[in-house]
């Protein structure tokens, strides 16, 4: 069974997802009575839930004025892929070298999960497999340092996807170079594994170019 969350890490889940699927979209004002009361956590957890959503950018809090959702900028999302390659190419190939039997397992699993989002069309799904492919790879490479960096991009970078997919992704790509890299994971391939996070860093870059003639 999972580990209980705490209720700052329920509500963080909860708020982060409601961001990331633009259900609190950006520029939107929020406090923390009204969010309180919406996901039904106390305001203690929801006011440490938002100190952490404004450390990954996700919210900016505006003292004696209020919260408010950041903004989505495809300048500022380039300059983070820029990062993110590097680390995501690093968390790769250390999850392949280091993943234990049963996160390997867990990789083949998601791999799977992944390729029926492709087949399937099924965008809801994918977005909530990949965020479980991004979490696991970060505790199976190891690195206490690569998941403080990660950690501060990856919600970013789904929104991102999440506003703009419509227009410009093609998701059963997506899904596809995902599963890529999960299942040179689970097989231990290191090389396999740094070239598929270089493919689908690519595709990222192209798809976030290919936003600039849409509006945010």
């Amino acid at each position: 069974m999972d580990a209980p969350q705490s209720l700052t890490d329920l509500a963080y889940a909860r708020l982060e997802e409601m961001i990331v699927t633009l259900k609190l979209p950006p520029g939107m004002a929020v406090s923390e009575a009204a969010l309180s009361k919406h996901v039904g956590i106390g305001r203690t957890p929801i006011r440490e839930a938002l100190q952490r959503l404004a450390r990954e950018n996700l919210v900016v809090i505006l003292p004696r004025r209020g919260i408010l959702v950041s903004e989505i900028n495809v300048e500022k999302q380039l300059r983070l892929l820029q990062v993110r390659r590097e680390l995501e190419n690093l968390i790769a190939r250390s999850a392949a070298r280091r993943a234990a039997a049963q996160e390997r397992q867990r990789f083949r699993e998601i791999a799977n999960a992944l390729e029926a989002c492709a087949a399937s069309n099924d965008e809801t799904t994918f977005m909530r497999v990949d965020r479980e492919f991004n979490v696991l790879g970060i505790a199976a490479a190891r690195n206490e340092f690569a998941e403080g960096a990660m950690s501060l991009m990856h919600a970013l970078s789904r929104r991102f996807w999440y506003f703009h997919y419509k227009q410009v992704a093609d998701m059963p790509l997506a899904a596809k170079l995902h599963a890529d890299v999960a299942r040179a994971i689970a097989a231990g391939d290191e090389n396999a594994a740094g070239k598929a996070s270089d493919n689908l860093m690519e595709y990222i870059e192209g798809f976030t170019r290919a936003t600039l003639g849409y509006g945010v």
